[in-house]
């Protein structure tokens, strides 16, 4: 890896210059590129935290038409992100999001292979910051989903998933081990089969002005493995509306609702409130617990087809373990700026920031996140 990044930055350096002003140029430019050709866009990553180390890597999209000359086929998109560090810790994930001729059939797929640190603080919606307990955590995931066309506007799908988790506590005796209903707490497998249900009228797959998208899953794990490893139902919905304001404004609108059904459920798998998509502000896996609900509205700028910017706002909570109620809401707020590397299909490099609730004697928890494509 080292040696291709060199590799990379002598070819640069080496390019002439008024190649690299034509390259500026054009990523500047405010003309959409009306040919339907795909398009590739790499992006670097660097960074340092105590846990990793030095971290570095790069992260990619392609996108792409599978019939170019159909104007009304969906863009096809592939990203990436590969990272390792200096403490051998790694993440390399593939999201595949393909659409056939004619729309007829639509693919997801995500492979995630990673070993990295992260923080858990127990379970419910009232966790403490003081209970931060490091952990390192390995997983593989695949899943896979294709839909069908069965209606207008109308996808039927199946699913197929498997999850593997392992986990190393960097510091015994914490709120892992004297956690109440915390289970598996070292790990184990999941092999999902699913069905899902999606209505979508958007008139953009990456950016749209205007439409409604809806979606619900049901995920059913059998008692392959057993022991301890999951066994029970997953159900999630997700809800999407957009409207145009204008001729530079969007409004969109999302909801989401996850929800676990089982009698022996691993801490890792409960849904978790916060990411780089929906309460954003919250570190992802601060609350958890058998039941989410988020809700949030984007109000979204585009000053030509290059640059844009975006407010949000949202609140969401998790129960189950905890209490359902109305004051348990978190609020978040925040906002963002855009560069659309592909104007003509709607793709976007974003730079958020976002904020949360200011918990009794903690710091008023926030996030910064650096994304390929919007938030939804």
């Amino acid at each position: 890896m080292k040696k291709i990044l060199l590799f990379g930055a002598v070819l640069f350096m080496s390019t002439p210059i008024f190649a690299q002003m034509k390259l500026i140029k054009k990523l500047l430019s405010n003309q959409k590129d009306t040919t339907r050709s795909a398009s590739f866009l790499p992006v670097p990553s660097f960074g340092y935290s105590q846990e990793t180390g030095l971290q570095f890597g790069v992260g990619a999209i392609y996108s792409f038409y599978i019939d170019r000359k159909d104007t009304t086929n969906r863009s096809s998109n592939f990203s990436t992100t590969a990272t390792y560090s200096t403490k051998r810790s790694y993440n390399f994930s593939l999201f595949g999001d393909v659409w056939t001729k004619g729309n007829r059939y639509h693919i997801l797929e995500e492979i995630r292979f990673k070993k990295l640190p992260f923080s858990f603080y127990g379970l419910g919606n009232n966790t403490k910051a003081a209970d931060e307990d490091k952990l390192i955590q390995q997983l593989i995931k695949l899943n896979f989903d294709l839909e069908k066309n069965t209606a207008k506007n109308a996808y039927t799908g199946v699913s197929v998933g498997f999850e593997d988790y392992a986990f190393d506590d960097k510091n015994p005796g914490g709120i892992l081990d004297s956690g109440k209903n915390i289970l598996d707490k070292d790990g184990g497998h999941v092999l999902y089969v699913g069905l899902s249900q999606s209505y979508d009228t958007r008139n953009s797959n990456n950016y749209p002005t205007k439409g409604f998208f809806g979606r619900v899953t049901y995920q059913y794990a059998p008692n392959v493995f057993g022991g301890q490893n999951f066994e029970g139902s997953k159900i999630g919905l997700n809800l999407r509306n957009f409207w145009r304001l204008g001729n530079r404004f969007v409004l969109g609108a999302q909801g989401i609702y996850n929800n676990v059904l089982s009698q022996n459920t691993p801490f890792y798998l409960l849904p978790q409130l916060g990411n780089d998509e929906i309460m954003r502000g919250y570190y992802s896996g601060r609350y958890r617990d058998k039941n989410l609900l988020a809700l949030q509205a984007e109000l979204r700028y585009r000053y030509n087809n290059r640059f844009g910017a975006v407010i949000f706002a949202g609140a969401g909570t998790v129960w189950g373990i905890s209490e359902f109620s109305v004051d348990n809401f978190k609020p978040n707020l925040g906002g963002g700026l855009r560069y659309f590397f592909d104007p003509a299909k709607g793709l976007s490099i974003r730079i958020d920031y976002g904020i949360g609730e200011k918990r009794p004697a903690e710091k008023r928890q926030s996030g910064l996140y650096i994304s390929l494509a919007e938030a939804f």
